[in-house]
């Protein structure tokens, strides 16, 4: 029987690091670290994390997903998204070890209509996406046994995120005002988990897949069309129902901009890895249903 291929996991408490740990097949023995056990600001902790054990690949989740903070706290944007990956990377073409960085469609403009392909050109509008784009050049530049996956508006029953708040505030007022003129793919944790173990099988195997591709579920939306499907998926188990008004971008100013088109385009995943997400709106009633049925449990 084949041993394990372990697996060193960054950001093992965030969403998809949960996720990761949580949805591992057996024949991955999963090493999750975060800032506690791993201070990937730490030069020589990395190298140090890196050098431990013959690990199949090291799959960096950790990163600043304050977008609007970014904006503020450039430096440590900076440090975590770019200055970290980058060390990463030049510590794992030392040893031999794949590396898989996850990204974000804040790499791009976010303007037309079209979902965006992994080739297409970047022009970050905010702190958070250049930073995040920064870690994608260091990756690329470093290691050549590299995977950059990004992904976007990503949700799940653990942290913080857009379902989780809905359910909340959707519980403490009768009517939201959500933004309708931002389009994207909502993505579950659980769904880019799912996709991160099809790339490791494919290098398990050999099959050397190399490069940039794109990461979410199946389907677009806008923000508020994600809500009213976060509060349709409620009722079943008695959830919160408010109404949910339409608003624009400019009636919900924030620090960061946020992309006006966040579609990614994944044919190049799915034609490399044979791995299909699922409708995001499937994945929604699965979250809804976990966190709500914990809560009346």
């Amino acid at each position: 029987m084949t041993a394990p291929r372990p697996i060193l996991i960054t950001g093992a408490h965030g969403q998809v690091g949960t996720e990761l740990q949580r949805r591992a097949p057996a024949r991955y023995e999963v090493v999750p670290t975060d800032r506690d056990e791993l201070d990937i600001t730490d030069a020589a902790a990395i190298a140090a994390a890196v050098a431990s054990r013959p690990w199949a690949a090291v799959v960096n989740c950790a990163a600043h997903t304050a977008v609007d903070k970014a904006e503020s706290d450039v430096e440590a944007s900076w440090r975590l998204n770019a200055l970290a990956p980058a060390i990463f990377a030049a510590e794992t073409r030392k040893a031999g070890i794949p590396i898989i960085q996850i990204s974000t469609d804040y790499v791009f403009e976010g303007d037309g209509d079209h979902a965006y392909r992994p080739a297409d050109p970047t022009g970050p509008r905010s702190v958070y996406g250049a930073s995040k784009l920064g870690g994608e050049l260091a990756v690329r530049t470093a290691n050549p046994q590299h995977v950059v996956l990004r992904t976007a508006w990503v949700v799940s029953a653990h942290g913080n995120n857009f379902i989780k708040t809905m359910l909340r505030v959707g519980a403490e007022r009768p009517e939201l005002r959500v933004v309708a003129d931002q389009f994207g793919c909502p993505t579950g944790a659980p769904d880019i988990a799912d996709g991160i173990y099809a790339v490791l099988d494919a290098i398990v195997d050999g099959k050397e897949p190399w490069g940039t591709y794109h990461l979410v579920n199946a389907g677009e939306g806008s923000w508020h069309a994600l809500a009213e499907a976060v509060f349709a998926a409620a009722q079943p188990f008695g959830g919160p129902a408010p109404a949910v008004a339409a608003i624009g971008t400019d009636d919900y100013p924030t620090p960061a901009r946020r992309p006006a088109n966040s579609r990614l385009d994944t044919s190049s995943f799915i034609a490399t890895f044979a791995h299909q997400p699922r409708p995001w709106r499937a994945m929604v009633d699965e979250i809804v249903g976990e966190l709500l049925e914990i809560k009346t449990a």
